[in-house]
């Protein structure tokens, strides 16, 4: 089968995917292809509550790996990876933020202002964060960058 476009080819292969990962209990937090040449890589990041370990990624990655080979929709040679989201990662996608309701997250404002709270809603035109200092709302278009921050549960070394 031939896709001729990077979004449409990303659909379909979240079709397929999507499916192997409710079946293992996991969520799709982002999905991502780069055409390289000579081989792509198609990258998956994957969360579950209480967190995503290395045999969840392997399992994950065989599985997904031979329905995609099967469904041949990718024509040329890839490789995949499957991996968590990481402890402090980058919020691009739309996707990625409603995934982050519930967690801690950093936010850069245009004018250099930061914005750290726990993401209490994710709506089209602003982004709730419940902060020390009660509830606040964000515009996203002045949201320049947003991150999660790692919360680690046992305590630090100065």
């Amino acid at each position: 089968m031939v896709v001729v476009d990077d979004e449409e080819l990303m659909g379909r292969i979240e079709e397929v995917v999507l499916p192997i990962l409710r079946d293992h209990g996991l969520e799709l937090v982002d999905l991502e292809w780069r055409p390289l040449r000579p081989r792509g890589v198609l990258r998956l990041y994957v969360d579950k509550p209480g967190g995503v370990g290395v045999d969840d990624c392997a399992r994950v990655s065989r599985e997904t790996g031979d329905v995609l080979d099967a469904s041949d929709l990718i024509a040329a040679g890839y490789d995949l990876e499957v991996s968590s989201p990481g402890l402090e990662r980058q919020l691009r996608t739309e996707r990625e933020l409603r995934w982050a309701v519930g967690k801690r997250v950093r936010c850069w404002l245009a004018g250099g202002q930061e914005v750290r709270g726990r993401l209490a809603a994710v709506e089209p035109e602003r982004l709730m964060l419940d902060t020390d200092g009660g509830r606040v709302e964000l515009e996203r278009a002045a949201v320049t960058k947003a991150r999660l921050e790692a919360e680690v549960p046992w305590p630090r070394k100065v």
